[in-house]
């Protein structure tokens, strides 16, 4: 059977760093003197140095977080005008991850498009806005993953996988865009602030087909942590949508992962295989303490999650653009004919998982 390849990965976020005017910003809402000193203490160990934005950040925070106007304490926007700012942003940034993958006039013969989010819906959709402003054809076969999470890196790529398998002679352009920063909230709540510390926006392109080049993609397997649905949730609200991120995903995650790895039978997400048959870890860089957990939760050795630390260092969690931030700079560093493992997490609490081999 045809097998299908991640031949290319292009990638661009905004040109906004908005780490440090976050924390600066929402120190103001936390009037407890002891959540002040958690939040900051957090802050250092969060493991994240860069974050991007298309808001421009603003100069005086007393006033708003950005200059625009859309966070200003007392008044945050709503949620259409949250939606307005993603017609009108995302596809340029859009735009840019694809003119990464430098196609050039092959860029016409794509046959399929996937395109993930789960931060912003129109209609016409993303989909349709890059279709038209990159002149491709217009009777390609679409296909949107909408509201899945940071995990829909993963059936995003699955969606593609399947094309291939039974078309060979497809080739399918996926596009993960997250606009998380939209979505901010106006709160005292620590641990809703601390989840938005995590976020920046950003944008991953990739093609695959079935050239044998890039990253052989061998199989995917998805497994969900029972009674974990409410641990993760991710809902629209009359002032953006409204992010609730537990505390316990991270030992969650660790135990589930223990229990997997001393199973270790066909039916698991290893597949019966053990770690040391795994050059790269492609983990989803949701957050310092879920890259602990999957190292725990494995046995990892401390430089085996290196790939996607650094992605969190340098951008933060993009939702579902991450894992794929992380496997361009295994595309581009790592020795060919090396066999990795991926993996995301999202509400559910699901773990959508596949095997991959370099090629070179």
């Amino acid at each position: 059977m045809t097998g299908a390849y991640i031949n290319r990965i292009g990638t661009a976020v905004p040109q906004n760093d908005v780490h440090q005017t976050f924390i600066g910003f929402v120190d103001q809402f936390l009037s407890e003197r002891k959540d002040k000193l958690l939040f900051r203490r957090m802050v250092q160990r969060s493991g994240i140095e860069h974050r991007y934005s298309t808001l421009t950040p603003s100069e005086n925070l007393e006033l708003a977080a950005d200059r625009e106007g859309f966070f200003q304490p007392g008044q945050f926007v709503g949620t259409g005008t949250r939606m307005e700012r993603f017609e009108t942003h995302a596809i340029d940034l859009a735009e840019e991850a694809i003119e990464a993958l430098d196609l050039g006039e092959s860029l016409t013969s794509v046959t399929h498009m996937v395109v993930a989010s789960c931060t912003g819906f129109t209609a016409p959709g993303l989909d349709q806005q890059i279709m038209e402003r990159l002149n491709l054809n217009p009777s390609l076969e679409r296909t949107m993953v909408g509201f899945m999470g940071c995990a829909a890196a993963v059936n995003a790529l699955k969606v593609a996988h399947h094309i291939v398998r039974s078309e060979p002679a497809a080739r399918v352009l996926v596009v993960n865009l997250e606009l998380c920063t939209l979505h901010l909230q106006e709160t005292s709540n620590l641990e809703v602030i601390l989840s938005a510390l995590l976020f920046g926006d950003g944008c991953a392109a990739s093609l695959v087909s079935a050239e044998p080049q890039g990253i052989a993609l061998k199989d995917f397997r998805v497994a969900t942590i029972p009674d974990t649905r409410d641990l993760i949730t991710w809902r629209i609200g009359d002032a953006g949508f409204e992010m609730s991120l537990s505390g316990e995903v991270p030992q969650q995650i660790a135990r589930a992962l223990q229990r997997e790895a001393t199973r270790n039978d066909d039916d698991g997400i290893l597949r019966g295989q053990h770690k040391e048959d795994f050059d790269l870890w492609a983990v989803h860089a949701g957050g310092r303490t879920i890259l602990d957990a999957v190292e725990q939760g494995l046995d990892l050795d401390p430089d085996a999650l290196r790939w996607s630390r650094g992605v969190l260092r340098d951008f933060g969690n993009m939702s579902s653009a991450t894992l794929m931030f992380v496997l361009d700079r295994m595309m581009q560093q790592a020795p060919p004919a090396s066999n990795g493992f991926g993996m995301a997490f999202g509400p559910g609490l699901v773990a959508e998982t596949f095997r991959f081999t370099l090629t070179g």
